[in-house]
């Protein structure tokens, strides 16, 4: 290797003593290359003078989080003062971890379309990360034994569900990842982590809490109807018809006339957004997953848009204005005020309709489809019981009981024919529905008062089981 260097040094002393190589020439060529290589590392954009008398400027983040300005006559001599915070050595070496997540929060920032992402990055890094010996201490000095022992007791220490360690480590997973693409690191260290130490235990959420049941649903809107009839605000309505369609709030909330189609369908392609940073609302021409869809309009729902006024371009207003995702939730806060009742937002809308469609035999993919979503993992989220228990204990006892059963086998042993009935039909008879008031109900459950047995103080109770 030494031979090697020698030969090169020789070479290239040559090449300059006879005027093949220019010093001069060699210098410029390294510098445009440093300043290519400073600018594509970069997060912040660069910006030209707007008139005249002003210079090139850019943003950078100092060693304490700080966004500071660089300015400079020329664009290249803007990119001069670039090349030290990005290809110089020792800054590399001081480097710290805090440091490294504000440049990756840059270049974030300026890939994303959400504002509220950066926000909880922010928020997350400094609950989890401020406190950490990670915090200061330089990239470089960071090994996998460390960084696994801080992760470990931070799930430990914040007592961590698996979904809040899945927020943090994305975090750390981008940090780590941008700083192998930087060439600060050879490699992400965060495939490598394993958390040993126990996640907390979440409840599983229940039926109780995430849908209307079809008891609940009658009650609600009847309360809407009445409160329409009184007021005329049309509030009311909107959380009426959300029943029919599943829609996101902020989705609800964005419709417009305009995408009524024929065919009975409405085009989803618009929602309301709320930038939690400037703290405004807005209405975004894209949905949540950036994906347009069509929802099926049954007859209830039609026969709600004939009942509204066409007060402007969007079909909920109120005053002249659009309706905002926090007034259709008031409204369902109001109503668990009045009847003394448990809070269910709005998102519980959207998995009422979902239960309810699985629970009338609708294919799952149709259910994900209507509702927007990108998998079936995250519909299959949304589907919880929507019957009230006594409508499940009958169901229960209809697929169960061999009572039925015996009378009918004893009904065909005396005529000599055996019979066995249609399981078409029995699922037909017992999931029939009625929808009266814009209610979907079962039929079958609506033909007879069902009451759940009082248990023994020795058999669990139902509803605890």
């Amino acid at each position: 290797m030494k031979s090697l260097d020698f030969e090169a040094q020789n070479t290239l002393s040559y090449a300059l003593e006879s005027g093949i190589l220019d010093l001069d020439r060699v210098h410029e060529l390294c510098m445009a290359s440093k300043r290519e290589q400073a600018k594509a590392l970069h997060p912040y954009s660069i910006t030209p003078p707007s008139k005249e008398g002003e210079r090139w400027r850019t943003n950078y983040t100092d060693r304490n989080g700080k966004r500071k300005t660089i300015r400079a006559q020329t664009e290249e001599a803007l990119l001069d003062k670039l090349i030290p915070l990005y290809l110089d050595w020792e800054s590399l070496e001081k480097k710290t971890f805090q440091e490294l997540f504000e440049e990756w929060i840059a270049y974030k920032a300026q890939i994303t379309t959400s504002p509220n992402t950066i926000l909880r990055h922010r928020q997350h890094f400094k609950k989890y990360i401020a406190s950490s010996k990670l915090y200061q201490i330089r990239i470089l000095k960071i090994t996998e034994i460390l960084l696994e022992t801080e992760c470990n007791r931070i799930v430990r220490e914040f007592n961590l569900s698996n979904k809040e360690w899945v927020n943090l480590k994305t975090i750390l997973n981008g940090m780590f990842e941008y700083a192998y693409r930087m060439k600060y690191l050879q490699e992400n260290l965060m495939p490598k982590i394993r958390i040993s130490v126990k996640f907390r235990q979440v409840v599983k959420k229940t039926s109780k809490t995430q849908t209307y049941n079809t008891e609940e649903l009658e009650n609600l809107n009847t309360y809407l109807d009445e409160k329409y009839a009184q007021t005329g605000d049309v509030a009311f309505m909107a959380v009426k018809m959300n029943f029919f369609m599943g829609l996101r709030v902020g989705e609800l909330v964005a419709l417009k006339w305009e995408g009524i189609c024929e065919g009975n369908q409405i085009h989803i392609i618009r929602e309301e957004v709320r930038d939690q940073v400037a703290n405004e609302i807005t209405v975004a021409d894209h949905t949540k997953t950036h994906t347009d869809r069509f929802v099926y309009l049954i007859p209830d729902a039609l026969e709600i848009l004939e009942k509204l006024p066409r007060a402007g371009e969007y079909i909920f207003m109120r005053d002249g204005k659009r309706l905002t995702s926090r007034q259709i939730n008031y409204v369902l806060e109001k109503y668990a005020e009045r009847f003394d009742l448990q809070v269910k937002s709005s998102h519980k809308l959207r998995k009422t309709y979902a239960s309810l469609c699985n629970a009338k035999g609708i294919p799952i993919d149709f259910i994900r489809e209507q509702l927007g979503h990108a998998s079936l993992s995250t519909t299959y989220g949304y589907i919880y019981n929507p019957l009230t228990e006594a409508e499940s204990y009958k169901m229960l006892t209809d697929a169960l009981s061999r009572k039925k059963d015996n009378a009918l086998e004893q009904d065909a042993s005396d005529s000599g024919v055996v019979t066995v009935p249609s399981v078409t039909e029995n699922t037909m008879l017992n999931t029939t529905s009625n929808i009266k008031s814009n209610v979907v109900s079962l039929e079958a459950f609506r033909r007879s008062k069902v009451t759940v047995p009082k248990m023994s103080s020795n058999v669990p109770n139902f509803s605890n089981a």
